[in-house]
């Protein structure tokens, strides 16, 4: 029998140990790549994969199919009208601000020419002579009975921290308009 010196024994014995430690390895990483491959991306791809906002409005008024709709998130005024099939042969849609963002919940009646001949004037916020509570300036607010600019600033205000006015009547909420000054300006405003 063959006789080596310790000192090779030991050699071969590391030698040994590396060979199936990297063996193992090599298997190990081998048997993980299925694994890897199999989750799923994240990031950009994920998103696409979520549905589109959408808004829910009530569109009444002078249109051929008066209703609820509901429409993608960032639609306009426009589009709104248009889903309830357009305006009728006395619509004046143009009362409207048709290139306003639709704000979920909201109603937007389109009003009939006679009614929009003896309003008090055309604002962007307006319907049928009637000041918009959730889009009306200060300057729009302050020509209204018994609003000045300290009670317009109050209203604004208010529906920058507390939402859109869902109704007219919500417009009491706000400190300095009690019952008096609401039967002043209700027939003047509304809140779709």
């Amino acid at each position: 029998m063959l006789t080596l010196p310790k000192q090779y024994y030991v050699i071969i014995l590391l030698v040994g140990v590396l060979l199936v430690g990297g063996a193992v390895t090599l298997w190990r990483q081998h048997q993980q790549l299925p694994v890897m491959e199999a989750l799923e991306p994240i990031g950009e791809e994920r998103e696409e994969q979520l549905e589109p906002r959408e808004v829910v409005v009530h569109v009444a008024g002078a249109v051929k199919r008066s209703g609820v709709y509901r429409l993608p998130e960032g639609s306009r005024v426009i589009d709104a009208v248009e889903a309830a099939g357009g305006g009728t042969e006395d619509a004046d849609i143009h009362a409207l601000n048709l290139a306003d963002i639709l704000v979920d919940g909201q109603r937007y009646y389109v009003p009939t020419r006679e009614e929009t001949a003896g309003g008090r004037g055309s604002y962007a916020g307006t319907t049928a002579g009637k000041i918009n509570l959730n889009r009306a300036t200060r300057a729009e607010l302050e020509t209204l009975p018994g609003i000045g600019p300290a009670l317009a600033e109050r209203i604004i205000t208010y529906r920058e921290e507390h939402g859109p006015f869902r109704r007219p009547e919500e417009i009491k909420n706000v400190s300095g308009i009690g019952e008096k000054t609401y039967e002043n300006i209700k027939d003047y405003i509304y809140a779709p």
